[in-house]
Formats: C-alpha cells, sequence, structure tokens
C-alpha cells in the first residue's frame, strides 16, 4: 500500500501572522501621530472656521478668532513636544550606558588585577657572652594588586565624540595585612626571644615584602590587566569604541 503524507496547510497561520502584524502597525500609527497628521488636522478646522466668517456676526468672528488662535498654540505645542520627545530619544541611545549600569560596575568594590605569592626568611642574632642567640623564622604572604572603584571620580566613565572613556584610579595595594601569620614558623630558634623581638621580624618582613612585590613591572602588569579586563567588559555592553585609562598614584 502507498502511504499518502497529508501536506499541513500554512496559509490560514501566515494569513493570521499578517492580520497580526497588521493590527499592531495600526496601532502604533494610531497611538502615535505623525507631524503631517497634526499639521493636516489643524489646516481641515482652519478651513471649517474661515467658511462660517463669512456669515457670522462682529462678535461672532471675534470669538472664532479667539478659538483660532488657541487652536494653533495648541497645535505648535504640540508639535513642539512630538520633535523634543524624539530628539530625547535619539540622545539616550547616543549615550548608550545607564545609571543603574556604571552603578553596577562602583559595587564591584575592591577588584584585583595581580595576585603576587611571596615568603620572606628573616633571622636576627643577639651576641652574648659566652654564646649568640639566634632566630630565623619564615613568613607568608599574598600581596593583592589592584583598584578600589569607590575611588573612582564623578566623570570616570563619560562619551567623547564616538568612543567611551574610562577613567580608573591608580594601582594599589589593595591589602595591608598581607601576610599569613598562622603559616608563620620559626626555622632556627636558640635563647629566648621576647614578643617585642618577633613584633620587629615581623615588620622587616612586611617591609621586605612589600618592596619585593611593589614594583613598577608588577604595577605595569595589573593596569595592563585592569585594562584588558574593563576594555572587553565595556565591547561586552555593545561599545566598539573604547578607551581606558588608569592614572598615575605620582609616585617614582
Amino acid at each position: 500500500m502507498t502511504k499518502k503524507e497529508a501536506t499541513p496547510k500554512k496559509t490560514s497561520s501566515v494569513s493570521k501572522k499578517t492580520t497580526k502584524t497588521t493590527k499592531k502597525k495600526q496601532a502604533q500609527q494610531n497611538a502615535d501621530p505623525t507631524q503631517e497628521e497634526i499639521t493636516k488636522g489643524i489646516e481641515n478646522v482652519l478651513t471649517s472656521l474661515f467658511e462660517m466668517l463669512g456669515k457670522a456676526s462682529k462678535w461672532t468672528i471675534i470669538a472664532i478668532l479667539a478659538i483660532i488662535l488657541l487652536i494653533v498654540g495648541i497645535g505648535y505645542y504640540t508639535l513642539y513636544r512630538v520633535t523634543d520627545a524624539s530628539a530625547s530619544i535619539e540622545i539616550d541611545q547616543r549615550i548608550g550606558i545607564t545609571p543603574t549600569q556604571v552603578k553596577s560596575m562602583k559595587d564591584i568594590g575592591q577588584w584585583e588585577f595581580l595576585s603576587i605569592a611571596d615568603e620572606e626568611m628573616i633571622d636576627t642574632t643577639r651576641n652574648g657572652f659566652f654564646t649568640d642567640d639566634q632566630l630565623i623564622r619564615i613568613y607568608y604572604g599574598t600581596l593583592r594588586l589592584g583598584i578600589d572603584m569607590n575611588e573612582v571620580a564623578a566623570d570616570w566613565i563619560k562619551k567623547e565624540k564616538d568612543s567611551i572613556v574610562v577613567t580608573l584610579p591608580p594601582i594599589k595595594l589593595l591589602d595591608e595585612r598581607f601576610i599569613d601569620e598562622a603559616r608563620t614558623k620559626s626555622f632556627f630558634e636558640s635563647g629566648k626571644w621576647t614578643d617585642g623581638d618577633r613584633e620587629l621580624m615581623y615588620k622587616r618582613a612586611y617591609q621586605r615584602m612589600k618592596d619585593r612585590c611593589m614594583t613598577k613591572e608588577n604595577i605595569a602588569s595589573a593596569e595592563q590587566n585592569a585594562t584588558r579586563q574593563f576594555y572587553q567588559l565595556m565591547r561586552s555592553m555593545g561599545f566598539d569604541q573604547v578607551k581606558v585609562i588608569v592614572n598615575s598614584d605620582g609616585k617614582d
């Protein structure tokens, strides 16, 4: 037996879609009168009024003229509002970024662009009469370089010609307490040492880590990461021309 495959009828669905589309267009046209329609309506009203002038009395003519002036004023006011509204929409489209989007980026707070793990061995010696006391401790820390979005300027993101310009605050150390004291351990210890002695060694390790990691090269690397990430972020928001500037802290 030969099987017959029924061909689905698509004419009715296409017709319904066309009807719906036509109704939507008609609804939009009825909701938003164009300048040409408003002008034509005013001309029709004025034509009818002028035809009445020939048959009216003196006071009726004055009243009609007053009505004409009122209608003309309302017409021009309506045209002005339509033009002004369209201009406002165009400006919003050119800017293309909302206060909500700007706020969401600022709410990120601290933004890390480079993380550096470091360890330092610090030793100290105290000379005695017979023997010398010695203490060697190892310190571990992680230094996080980035920016604080709470420090951006009021105009940190703005439009310049056909580009979006993003100006970021300087790269800085995000957390000053970067030494992990729980991992600090004594490598060698002889003699008696006080908490004050250990505190001095901690400060030496802190400064040595900071000097080793907060270099021009590492700061430049963090700036490059910040530029790249913000560039990709703005591109993902639909901007083609993006310029990212990371301010310098002014230190050599």
